[in-house]
């Protein structure tokens, strides 16, 4: 309850607008979080909770996203909120220009708290409403002016200051990402039918993408990224699908938004550790993965290594690590070759003190060795079960449970049978050390288990070695 008190106060103040470095793909930009890389004041009337209601004013026909200039005001009268006829009590030539004209109503921003101005508000969502079946219904295909003229209030709507992150409130640094309660942004009745909006216009099949990408540009889409700071979920879902479908309807923006998300991972995992939408990045880059082509690239590899790895480091992982463990066996099994590489990052992440980050890693181990094959295998096979045996012997019954659920899994098992030589004397004594000392009586009969298993195997080789001797003796 006090999170959400201390929220309905000022809002943060933006710095300057920053591009990202167009130089290497995993050069360190400027893709700020809450504020930077937002948008410039000069373009976009910012709604501030402790200010009056703004009006974007100035929106001609013909005037493009950056190019406008708005003023504040105090909160709307009837007379700037204008009633509009319906699109299809309009004649077809004169849609296009009562098109813009919705739009500019649209432009208008408003003070949720404020009970005054609430048919006002009303009337703007009902103006989003008919706009987003407009373009849904595809009656009217939109010419450049009235696409420039939709960024525009698009960006004007989305692009704001977002409000300061609890931890920024509290100034409690060490709080549980996972026990605060999700912020719910009160202009979203508004900000949900825009989103919509702007999802419609990029599915559209009457979306020309020579032209749309004259207003979705590289700067568009680095506000777009920046808005994943968001703490309200369902903004995060809208972006999420909304940078989906641009990156795969725009292929000139994909090697831009790889950059640009690389950007955000470097920012998050070497200066803030904090992010509200480092899941749903890496939900997208779920899908992006799939779809690379082999042989892989060079700079996808390097993203794996410079990039997804240190993902692990961060304390709030737990947040975003089903996300990342699909990623890591996309490329795992796309290139079994990565294998090798992918295991020894996790061993060099691996947490000491963490012992339910460590049963997130365990489980991430093994989705990864299913995809492994023998050779890498054997390249990485003693610093891993080194680490499997601490593993065996944590206090902590979980991490050993987990670690003595591996031998569960077929192919795991093959490849430490295959290896056993090498494996068994460094596991051994951890095994024996459970038997005799662990205090939890699941992790003993696991052991037990695991024991008899190597047993077994010992026997088999001792009998096949035997057989082996005795059909070599000479006959008498």
């Amino acid at each position: 309850m006090f999170h959400k008190i201390i929220k309905r106060g000022n809002r943060k103040v933006g710095k300057g607008d920053h591009g990202i470095d167009g130089g290497g793909v995993y050069g360190y930009g400027n893709s700020g979080y809450r504020n930077s890389g937002m948008v410039s004041t000069s373009n976009v009337t910012i709604n501030h909770a402790s200010r009056p209601a703004v009006v974007a004013a100035g929106a001609g026909a013909g005037a493009g996203a950056g190019n406008s200039q708005q003023h504040p005001t105090l909160s709307p009268s009837p007379s700037m909120i204008e009633t509009l006829p319906f699109f299809r009590d309009t004649a077809v030539a004169d849609r296009p220009g009562l098109f813009v004209r919705k739009l500019q109503i649209c432009c208008i921003l408003f003070d949720f708290s404020d009970l005054k101005i609430v048919r006002e508000r009303e009337t703007k969502r009902q103006t989003l409403m008919e706009l987003v079946d407009f373009i849904q219904s595809g009656s009217g295909k939109m010419n450049e002016a009235c696409q420039e003229e939709l960024i525009r209030m698009i960006s004007v709507n989305i692009f704001r200051c977002l409000p300061p992150a609890s931890h920024e409130n509290t100034g409690a640094d060490g709080a549980d990402p996972e026990e605060d309660e999700p912020y719910l942004d009160p202009s979203w009745p508004h900000l949900q039918i825009v989103y919509e909006l702007l999802l419609r216009y990029v599915v559209s099949s009457d979306t020309d993408t020579k032209i749309a990408k004259r207003y979705i540009d590289h700067s568009f889409v680095l506000k777009l990224l920046d808005m994943f700071d968001s703490e309200d979920p369902r903004e995060r879902e809208y972006l999420k699908t909304i940078l989906h479908r641009i990156y795969g309807k725009f292929m000139v923006h994909r090697p831009f938004v790889r950059k640009a998300i690389n950007n955000i991972f470097y920012r998050f995992i070497f200066e803030t550790e904090r992010h509200s939408g480092i899941s749903e990045l890496l939900e997208i880059l779920g899908s992006i993965i799939n779809g690379f082509a082999l042989p892989m690239k060079e700079e996808h590899k390097l993203f794996l290594v410079r990039a997804l790895i240190p993902l692990h480091k961060p304390k709030t992982i737990s947040l975003y690590h089903q996300q990342l463990t699909y990623c890591i066996t996309q490329f795992v099994e796309k290139d079994y070759k990565l294998a090798d590489c992918v295991i020894r990052g996790l061993l060099k992440y691996w947490p000491v003190t963490n012992c339910q980050k460590e049963v997130l890693f365990i489980g991430e181990l093994e989705e990864v060795l299913e995809a492994t094959q023998s050779a890498e295998f054997q390249r990485c096979m003693i610093p891993l079960f080194r680490q499997i045996g601490r593993c065996l012997n944590s206090s902590h019954f979980q991490v050993a449970e987990r670690a003595l659920f591996l031998w569960n899994n077929d192919h795991i098992v093959s490849l430490i049978a295959q290896n056993r030589a090498a494996i068994l004397p460094i596991i051994f004594e951890p095994l024996e050390k459970n038997v005799k000392t662990h205090w939890n009586q699941a992790v003993n009969g696991l052991t037990g288990n695991v024991r008899k298993m190597f047993w077994k195997w010992t026997a088999s080789c001792l009998k096949n070695a035997k057989d082996s001797t005795w059909r070599k003796k000479p006959k008498p």
